[in-house]
């Protein structure tokens, strides 16, 4: 009966760990979908910052504004559970793109680097069979 009881605490304790792993993934999840989707939104509306990023990679505002629509698509399809993971990839896209531009202008790539190891660190915790695939772990069947 005792040895009952301990299986059920272990479950439970499973379980809040379970949870408390959901929602630390879903709100940092949401922080970087704001700061992405706040990036984006800049980008589309050719704010004077906006413009001035461009004009320092040598991009023009129209082709600027449509890399901000695919970076607000992609925010959003990551932030979805059921398109998650092509939002990562698209995600991982284009930040990987936002590295390249930065190396080529010699402009510092501290912030595209630190949003996308977040954005892993976001996906693996929210999506568990990549911690699976890419972790090499086994499936917590008791979960």
């Amino acid at each position: 009966m005792e040895e009952w009881h301990y299986n059920k605490q272990i479950i439970k304790t499973i379980n809040m760990n379970t949870k408390r792993k959901n929602i630390g993934g879903w709100v940092l999840s949401g922080i970087i979908g704001l700061m992405l989707l706040a990036s984006a939104f800049d980008k589309i509306r050719s704010s004077e910052h906006a413009l001035q990023m461009a004009s320092s990679f040598g991009i023009s505002a129209k082709p600027y504004a449509i890399l901000g629509i695919i970076e607000a698509l992609s925010v959003v399809l990551f932030l979805f559970s059921r398109t998650g993971i092509l939002g990562l990839l698209l995600l991982t896209s284009y930040l990987g793109g936002a590295i390249a531009t930065h190396l080529q202008h010699g402009q510092d790539i501290l912030f595209p680097a630190v949003i996308e190891a977040l954005v892993w660190m976001a996906a693996v915790i929210r999506f568990p069979e990549l911690s699976i695939r890419i972790l090499k772990r086994k499936e917590n069947k008791e979960a």
